[in-house]
């Protein structure tokens, strides 16, 4: 049985002016949300499903944006059939928070910094339920329960640049769900969370969805989470819906080259791949740039890039008879937590608590777990970002911790990491070319600068960008082009060691199948060695030779990345690897027949 209707989207049509031109976002897209159904829209940047979000929301800014054309019919309870388009502001603010909820992507920038996570719940709920301050408290502690954040009442107290960013993405669901929303927008809501976080969230999700009869609109790259979380799925490609179905179908049996592009290009976890397939291995551009379908189907591209365990094997064999490029021997790196009222340390965070570890010539070691495991603390205190409390680092037999501030200024050169964050990382006044020059002109590679740009324009080539980026500042450039960049400028002086640091995790999955493709042709190309930090074990166990599994500062186990996930040791390592969402149509047919049993059971 059919169930009610909440929100029809008829040939909805968003624009924004460029250059003295209007660019169609959003490009007559339709479709039907019902109650208890989540719709999972799936596409990478610019593909335009968060400005489909925000135009339902009536969040897209005029100037530069506006609704151009289309239907956005809301079934309201109180109101009857409500066409979201054409309702006033002060109208719209009712329904916004009240009965449409949304979550956006980061949390930092969607919380206030100069109020209390708790008041900002508070406010919501205060705006559009007649509550008591009292009654709102107590509804906002429930709800930090709800999400479980650790220490509700303490939460509610502190500001959210003292809560980690999962604990902040947690909040704004907190915030989401404070008024029982009748629709639930989220907007990449689990992007920057650990898997055995996210599958929380997940869960807790699906299950408010099961109490309220809500329905969710879910945004990803991560098709994954869509397998096991949506009832349907919509695939846009520049603005357009080019293909909607059944969760099962679409992941059975993709009509669209797009849409297999993107099945393919997750890294599997019960395969070994040379490269991830890639978006021009499914569909090309001719002259006047038409899509050109290429007659692959998924199965046929995964399989013609597998890697035989034999093969590896050697090439492990080669691998490991190579020399120690790096050696961490019994390492700690603690922070004061607790002081005296005199400024006597009395307790520590043991962010890396006795860590050992060797890393050979050309390999690249994983390092994986939960957010506050130590992972990303380990990777600086290693290139002396921060400085550790006890232990030893010999790279290239050098003892780090015994040299100069000069001599160690000289060695970084051969030691680059490249960040999280791109955009962050980037100065936003200078020109990429700017950027990729200044490490070179710092550490006196090459004779002059015009040497130097012309390393640049090939640094920019060798990335897949091109020399008329050189004058581009770091806000002309989409997410998946500005790590290219960072990686373009780690490459500047030709290191031997990088640290990559979550430096996919921000991606769409097609864009993020083209930098890993990126960092492992630069690998055997150059015979870099990596230490590759990730939350996401899929993408470790892609990367990695061998992998590290760190909890609470410790290393819970090390070994063949393979190996340990095919038979881990450790509880630990277990729990991360049953949350991952793996997308097989099994777990697929299992998440529908659990659906249909709760509805039963409603």
């Amino acid at each position: 049985m059919q169930k009610e209707v909440l929100l029809e989207v008829k040939n909805l049509t968003t624009e924004f002016k460029s250059d003295g031109e209007f660019v169609k976002a959003v490009n007559e897209v339709s479709f039907t949300l019902h109650k208890g159904e989540t719709i999972g829209i799936v596409g990478e940047s610019g593909s335009g499903k968060s400005v489909t979000a925000l135009s339902i929301m009536q969040l897209i800014p005029n100037p530069p944006g506006r609704i151009f054309g289309g239907e956005m019919l809301y079934h309201s309870k109180q109101k009857g059939v409500v066409n979201l388009r054409n309702i006033p502001s002060e109208e719209m603010r009712s329904f916004r928070g009240n009965e449409i909820a949304m979550i956006f992507q980061e949390p930092m920038t969607s919380l206030n910094p100069v109020y209390t996570c708790g008041n900002q719940v508070m406010e919501v709920i205060l705006l559009h339920q007649k509550v008591s301050r009292k009654e709102a408290k107590k509804k906002t502690i429930k709800l930090f329960e709800q999400v479980q954040l650790p220490d509700p009442e303490r939460v509610f107290n502190v500001y959210p640049h003292q809560i980690s960013g999962g604990q902040k993405q947690r909040v704004m669901i907190a915030m989401a769900m404070s008024c029982n929303p009748r629709i639930l927008i989220a907007d990449e809501p689990t992007t920057a969370l650990d898997v055995t976080v996210q599958k929380t969230i997940l869960d807790l999700m699906l299950q408010l969805q099961r109490e309220q009869d809500m329905g969710i609109m879910f945004i990803t790259h991560d098709l994954g989470v869509i397998a096991e979380l949506a009832d349907k799925v919509i695939v846009m490609y520049k603005g357009k819906v080019v293909e909607q179905g059944p969760v099962l179908e679409i992941f059975s049996n993709p009509k669209h080259p797009y849409t297999k592009s993107l099945l393919a290009c997750r890294p599997p976890l019960d395969k070994r791949l040379m490269r991830l397939p890639v978006s021009s291995d499914f569909m090309s551009t001719d002259a006047e740039g038409n899509m050109l379908e290429i007659p692959t189907t998924v199965s046929e591209a995964i399989n013609s890039v597998i890697i035989s365990k034999e093969q590896r094997k050697a090439e492990h064999k080669e691998l490991y008879e190579r020399s120690k490029i790096l050696e961490v021997q019994n390492l700690k790196t603690y922070f004061p937590n607790n002081k005296t009222f005199f400024g006597k340390t009395i307790d520590y965070i043991k962010a890396v608590d006795d860590v050992t570890l060797d890393v050979y010539e050309g390999e690249t070691l994983g390092l994986v777990g939960e957010s506050g495991c130590g992972k990303t603390t380990l990777g600086r205190t290693i290139l002396r970002l921060n400085e550790p409390t006890e232990g030893k680092i010999f790279f290239q037999r050098n003892d780090l911790l015994r040299l100069k501030p000069d001599d160690m200024r000289q060695l970084r050169k051969d030691m680059q990491i490249i960040f999280q964050d791109p955009y962050s990382s980037l100065n936003p006044r200078i020109t990429v070319g700017e950027a990729l020059m200044e490490p070179m002109q710092v550490h006196g590679i090459l004779a002059n600068n015009n040497q130097r740009k012309e390393k640049v324009y090939e640094l920019l080539k060798k990335v897949g960008l091109t020399e008329r980026h050189y004058s581009r500042y770091p806000h002309e450039f989409s997410g998946g082009q500005r790590q290219r960049v960072c990686i373009a400028r780690a490459l500047s002086l030709n290191p031997k060691f990088i640290i990559c640091d979550e430096s996919v995790s921000a991606l769409d999955v097609s864009v993020q199948a083209q930098v890993l493709n990126l960092l492992n042709d630069l690998k055997r190309e150059f015979k870099f060695t990596y230490i590759f930090i990730s939350h996401d074990l899929s993408v470790v166990k892609f990367m990695s030779d061998r992998m590290v599994v760190m909890n609470k500062g410790k290393i819970e186990e090390i070994g063949d990345a393979d190996e340990i996930y095919l038979n881990p040791q450790s509880q630990y390592t277990k729990n991360l690897i049953n949350s991952i969402p793996k997308g097989q149509l099994t777990d697929i047919r299992a998440s529908i027949e659990k659906k249909r049993s709760a509805d039963i059971l409603v």
